[in-house]
């Protein structure tokens, strides 16, 4: 039996498309091993957000031609879409295809097998128009699924690669969205978290439907208890979509709501479409309407021209909103996007200082919020062992709290509900509440 292996970089838009694609290897016969064993076939779905997502890519490729020498080798997704040339000419790639058409992956291998030729299948992305239906049909997990409801980004922030990376954006079609969600709750998984290259776009280009809607579309189907939402802007938060919220029960309340910087000045600089007054009144509105709603954000620190002053005023802005966490990183130049050539571009160790204040600041608010919930009793669905072999299974709560707690095995993929009882860095320990 011939055999794969998977590496996925990045997003979780990449892991749900790495999963669809080890299915299809499943179809025609291959057997799926780690990416550290002889295979075959190497498949290195990449990412390009980065310099160092860039170079890990490289690293991966190597590490497979060092696995088997004779395999051949995929490089598939963001950074195989922008520089087709460049992964093309590393030694040992055999089929470049970027992040279209990769249901064609089999046929393309065959192909390579018969004749040994390198194939670089990269086209024009700008120009598509439709969603690739790539289906996972094969779950091996029941706890959380993540959901591709949505393709491509729109919005050219002038730091960012990813619209040259995934083209325009492209809605699922709500038929298909549904019907998937049909197959994981019979699967038996509880919660599905929506996500995208941009959900907020989901459905301005389909008439008749929109985020809100694809929402409360899959609210209505059985055996889902929570949806999750993936990043989305703070132009999603109106008083009609939190009223909507409000309504529907097994909808999360945790919004991971995208900031990037808590200066007006930066925000225009990086083309964001909000300023820090629109973005507060969205985070308000929820916490004015929804209880218990955690809110998490990207922050980017050292952005080109990023003054003391600036960053001054992204720090007391963070500060005072209180975010539950905050995904902290630092700006990295991207050839072929407009902040790559702005002047002003901040040395690596003010970056590195920035940063390190950032997350102390995350750390003590994800604490602080934590410790609020001291003595609560609030429904955690198990996802993983946290410590093999003890009996410590490890989950989230609805507002995406990590609960550590002692729990039989075979209460992995549950809803239990737990007594927070003390808070222990970035997650809550915690008893099990017998009905």
């Amino acid at each position: 039996m011939k055999k794969a292996a998977f590496y996925t970089l990045g997003c979780k838009v990449n892991q749900y498309e790495t999963e669809a694609i080890s299915g299809l290897f499943e179809k025609e016969g291959y057997e799926i091993v780690g990416f550290d064993e002889k295979a075959d076939v190497y498949v290195i779905n990449t990412c390009t957000v980065t310099n160092l997502s860039d170079r890990k890519s490289r690293q991966m490729i190597r590490r497979a031609k060092h696995n088997n020498e004779d395999s051949i080798v995929v490089v598939a997704g963001c950074y195989a879409q922008t520089a087709p040339g460049e992964v093309s000419s590393i030694p040992g790639v055999n089929l470049v295809i970027g992040t279209k058409d990769r249901s064609r992956i089999i046929e393309h291998i065959r192909k390579i097998e018969s004749d040994r030729a390198q194939i670089v299948q990269v086209e024009d992305i700008m120009h598509t128009k439709g969603f690739e239906e790539l289906v996972l049909d094969n779950y091996k997990e029941r706890t959380r699924a993540f959901l591709k409801i949505q393709e491509g980004c729109s919005q050219f922030c002038t730091y960012c690669i990813i619209p040259y990376a995934r083209g325009p954006i492209r809605s699922r079609l709500p038929g298909d969205v549904l019907c998937e969600v049909e197959k994981l709750a019979g699967a038996g998984f509880k919660e599905v978290v929506l996500t995208g290259i941009h959900i907020a776009s989901y459905g301005k280009d389909i008439r008749g439907t929109s985020l809100l809607d694809i929402i409360g579309k899959i609210h209505a189907i059985e055996g889902i208890e929570r949806i999750r939402l993936g990043s989305i802007e703070p132009t999603t938060i109106t008083r009609e979509f939190v009223a909507a919220a409000g309504s529907m029960e097994k909808l999360c309340p945790h919004y991971h709501i995208s900031l990037q910087s808590g200066c007006d000045e930066t925000l225009k600089r990086m083309n964001r479409k909000y300023t820090t007054a629109m973005y507060r009144e969205a985070v308000e509105m929820l916490r004015r309407n929804i209880p218990d709603v955690a809110v998490t954000t990207d922050v980017m620190v050292g952005f080109p021209g990023e003054t003391e002053e600036e960053f001054s005023k992204t720090y007391e802005f963070l500060r005072e909103i209180a975010f539950m966490k905050m995904h902290i990183f630092k700006y990295s130049p991207r050839k072929g996007t407009p902040a790559a050539d702005f002047t002003g571009q901040i040395a690596p160790e003010k970056k590195e200082e920035r940063s390190n204040l950032l997350l102390k600041l995350s750390d003590a608010n994800a604490f602080s919020f934590n410790s609020s919930f001291k003595g609560r009793v609030m429904p955690v669905l198990f996802e993983q062992e946290a410590v093999p072999g003890e009996g410590i299974l490890e989950g989230h709560t609805p507002n995406y709290i990590r609960v550590l707690c002692k729990a039989e095995p075979a209460m992995k993929g549950n809803i239990h509900g737990v007594r927070l009882d003390r808070s222990v860095g970035d997650y809550m320990e915690g008893d099990i509440v017998i009905p």
